[in-house]
């Protein structure tokens, strides 16, 4: 797909029926798994909840009326619980079908972005048990924050891989980059993405870049600890393009609720081993 520099580009596209680039070897040992009887749902939600593009197509429809529920489902393992072995077999085949959608993008760029997403889902996971907000869903949370660059992936596959190779810069500025290549941004796209494919709203301002006018004495909301932790991803080693530009970490521990601070990482080298090595678990599944 070529991109609109127009500025209704955004408005051509049908965002209900795009489909993010999936990890489909993850999809087919997901199926697998499922055929054996004594896996757990704990299992299949944390396999599940390593990929972005996986996690979306489930919550998607969990929370759809195919599903019958009352209030919105927010985590992948509230998603496993409710669909059931039947309809994530679907999820998985669908999934596995697709994965000649990032052909022409290039391998490493993907594997960049998924593993911040991860690196962001983990520390948000964290971050929440040492506070209030529930862990499942600011994990699921976590990974799906970077939907709007992998929507980007799959929309203009060798363009976009092109600018995350050579882009340097802070986090807001590929931001003004992809708006000036492809007349809207990542967050742009996010947010289309959770009203097109029926998202729990709460999720749609993680999308956003966060409000820099933002005083500490104000509530921490899901929102707040995702954008923390995305940008402790990218201090950790874990960026979102190869050129980002980390924020210190103890300006970034600073923003941290007094509790959060006091249970949470007070050195970035213990916090980038914790993560990697949890990334190095996940990838071994």
């Amino acid at each position: 797909m070529e991109p609109d520099n127009h500025s209704n580009a955004i408005d051509r596209i049908p965002w209900a029926h795009l489909r993010v680039p999936p990890v489909p070897q993850l999809a087919l040992r997901v199926l697998d798994s499922i055929e054996d009887d004594s896996v757990s749902m704990h299992r299949l939600s944390d396999m599940i909840s390593s990929d972005p593009a996986f996690s979306s197509e489930v919550l998607t429809i969990a929370n759809s009326s195919l599903v019958p529920h009352r209030l919105a489902v927010t985590s992948v393992l509230q998603a496993v619980a409710l669909m059931g072995t039947c309809s994530l077999k679907g999820v998985c085949l669908a999934v596995g079908v697709r994965a000649n959608l990032v052909e022409s993008m290039v391998e490493s760029s993907l594997r960049t972005m998924w593993r911040h997403s991860l690196a962001c889902g983990l520390i948000a996971e964290q971050l929440a048990l040492a506070g209030w907000v529930e862990n499942e869903t600011a994990y699921t949370a976590g990974i799906l924050h970077q939907i709007g660059p992998l929507a980007l992936a799959a929309l203009y596959p060798e363009q976009y891989a092109g600018l995350l190779e050579t882009h340097c810069g802070t986090a807001p500025s590929m931001l003004e980059a992809e708006r000036a290549m492809f007349g809207f941004d990542h967050c742009q796209a996010a947010q289309r993405l959770v009203t097109a494919w029926g998202l729990p709203l709460e999720f749609e301002p993680v999308m956003c870049e966060p409000d820099s006018t933002r005083h500490h004495h104000e509530p921490w909301n899901l929102a707040e600890l995702i954008h923390t932790s995305c940008r402790m991803a990218v201090a950790a080693g874990f960026p979102a393009f190869p050129g980002c530009v980390p924020v210190p970490f103890p300006e970034l521990l600073s923003q941290l609720p007094v509790r959060e601070r006091s249970l949470f990482h007070a050195d970035i080298k213990d916090l980038a081993e914790d993560i990697g090595g949890r990334i190095k678990a996940i990838e071994s599944f």
